[in-house]
């Protein structure tokens, strides 16, 4: 007799093959516990495909809006710009998790319901992060999606379940939780063709659809295009959150291409893995599957699959601080892992000549953080053997200086080997300026663009004038300040990075909440301890590791320059 697991298994599979899916190498099945589903191989393929989908079964917006039921209560507001993308996926999710009649009920039932991101940590489980990035941004997330339930959603999905004759329980946030989680897990940014997403059949309807939404209410983003095997084509930084994010973020058009958001039932099935069995790719019109605008795994290994092995696909190259922020997932020794430095926008209120220099980080449209690859260790003054991308060694060091307009600031011996980037490096500078050094750069910058001020100067000849006048000692001095405190922060409720690796060579992961309490917690030396507990040391200790080791790097640096200001003549900085 099947299982409930393998009876909904099957359901989905009939599901998916009545819709036109076709597993043709492969087969979905169950995997490990903290995986859930995952793709396997059946048999050779020889033309490399594994399995196709068609993209008339994906979720996506446009999808949402043909709905019935949410047509007539979206379409305006859609239009209009009142609901995003983002917010327009996570009502539809809730909603057919608790429909009585869902059309996608067997693919609703094969998803997870629960999910290992920190917004499903429990208290104690949030408490391992204190002291990261993650722990702030977790309680900003949860506390916005609280709001954005109450405030909108709540009200919107009940109406729905109403109008659609009930529901099967209760309506609570956590479904609306539940229902975010699965967009950011699941979501692929697809190319879909312009006259798919928009039939002729609607061309009075293109004026009023706006294909560019802005993202969730709840953070500010910037973004640049960049394509990871198929995964994700934006890069983005979760301002609002300090959590650096390579993630699709917006509907785009390029050339006859449409980039929608949206799950794919069967391909989101694919786990990670950094060295990835398979890539999916979009069959516009049916010539590499048969099976017109549709989406497809393709191997990408050379040689046939092993019957039973697990088809992976790349989530790109992403660091423990948004695998776990959002996947829920931590790689140990992480190849692409990284460290954010920031310098809080607030505290620039309470520096000397705040104004003035408000002014020429604006001038110089200047970095407030950066991102700080594991991989740029391998080319500093302490390489520590951590993989790198090739030609780092030559790399070409943007620094817009020597303009030499005293004739003594001369670009600094040690260039070549500062790991730190440029950009944030002068927004240091700016913010470290001592008042003659201020005055410097006035002088400087008048001498450029004339006394009756004729033009303004552009954003590399102010950053060539900060520098001229600073130098680099008094960016560093902040740059290590910053980093002891960012470790000091680490430290303050979990200890040093050696006590966590203590922990984690102590470690017995369970998924069985019995085993976290009274005398079963210990057994033989063990510490027994739930996933998202293990996953929490995984990623802090990281943190720890690359700020001890950036911090070395930027205190050697401090000290080579101090050096070399001395040696020049040129006054240091205090």
């Amino acid at each position: 007799m099947a299982t409930p697991e393998e009876a909904r298994l099957e359901r989905f599979i009939q599901w998916l093959q009545v819709n036109g899916g076709e597993l043709r190498a492969s087969k979905i099945k169950y995997s490990h516990s903290n995986k859930g589903c995952g793709v396997y191989s059946s048999n050779d393929a020889c033309d490399g495909i594994l399995l196709v989908v068609p993209l008339e079964l994906a979720i996506t917006p446009m999808r949402v809006l043909q709905d019935p039921l949410l047509v007539s209560e979206f379409r305006a507001s859609y239009a209009e710009g009142e609901v995003d993308d983002r917010f327009l996926m996570n009502l539809f999710l809730t909603v057919e998790r608790l429909r009585k009649n869902s059309s996608w009920k067997p693919y609703i039932d094969m998803l997870p319901t629960t999910f290992g991101n920190p917004l499903w940590f429990t208290d104690d489980e949030l408490l391992e992060l204190r002291g990261t990035t993650l722990y702030r941004a977790t309680e900003l997330q949860k506390k916005t999606l609280l709001n954005l339930y109450n405030g909108r959603a709540k009200d919107l999905v009940k109406k729905l379940l109403t109008l659609d004759g009930g529901s099967e329980r209760e309506l609570s946030f956590e479904d609306f939780l539940w229902a975010n989680s699965v967009f950011w897990t699941r979501a692929l940014n697809i190319p879909l063709p312009h006259s798919f997403v928009f039939p002729q059949i609607h061309k009075e309807q293109k004026s009023c659809l706006s294909i560019e939404k802005s993202s969730e209410a709840s953070t500010d983003h910037t973004s640049s295009n960049k394509m990871i095997n198929g995964k994700d084509v934006k890069e983005c930084e979760v301002t609002g959150n300090d959590v650096e994010v390579n993630r699709a973020e917006v509907i785009s058009v390029e050339n006859d291409t449409v980039w929608v958001e949206g799950l794919v039932p069967g391909i989101d099935f694919c786990n990670h893995d950094l060295k990835a069995a398979a890539t999916w790719e979009v069959d516009a019109t049916g010539s590499v599957t048969g099976v017109p605008v549709s989406m497809y795994l393709l191997s990408a290994v050379q040689s046939p699959f092993k019957i039973e092995r697990e088809i992976s696909i790349s989530y790109g190259n992403k660091g423990n601080e948004e695998l776990l922020y959002l996947y829920g997932f931590v790689i140990d020794d992480n190849p692409d892992d990284y460290l954010m430095v920031h310098y809080p926008v607030e505290a620039i209120e309470n520096l000397p000549f705040s104004d003035s220099k408000s002014q020429i980080l604006e001038a110089q449209k200047a970095e407030m953080r950066c991102l700080l690859p594991k991989s740029l260790l391998d080319s500093g003054f302490f390489p520590v053997g951590f993989p790198k991308d090739k030609g780092t060694d030559d790399r070409e060091v943007a620094r817009a200086c020597n303009y030499s307009w005293s004739g003594q600031r001369k670009t600094p011996s040690y260039v070549n080997k500062l790991v730190f980037p440029e950009d944030f490096l002068t927004t240091l500078r700016t913010i470290a300026m001592r008042e003659d050094e201020l005055f410097q750069v006035s002088s400087l910058l008048e001498e450029l663009v004339g006394t009756e001020g004729e033009r303004q100067p552009s954003d590399v000849e102010v950053r060539a004038a900060v520098w001229e006048a600073c130098g680099d000692s008094g960016a560093l001095q902040l740059l290590v300040d910053l980093l002891h405190v960012k470790m000091t922060d680490l430290e303050e409720y979990s200890g040093t990075e050696d006590c966590d690796t203590e922990l984690l060579e102590k470690a017995c992961i369970t998924d069985c909440p019995e085993e976290l309490t009274g005398d079963a917690n210990k057994i033989s030396g063990r510490i027994m301890m739930s996933r998202n507990k293990w996953s929490s040391i995984v990623y802090r200790r990281g943190q720890k590791q690359l700020t001890r080791l950036f911090l070395k790097e930027a205190e050697h640096a401090l000290q080579l320059s101090l050096s070399e200001q001395e040696h020049t003549g040129l006054k240091s900085q205090s």
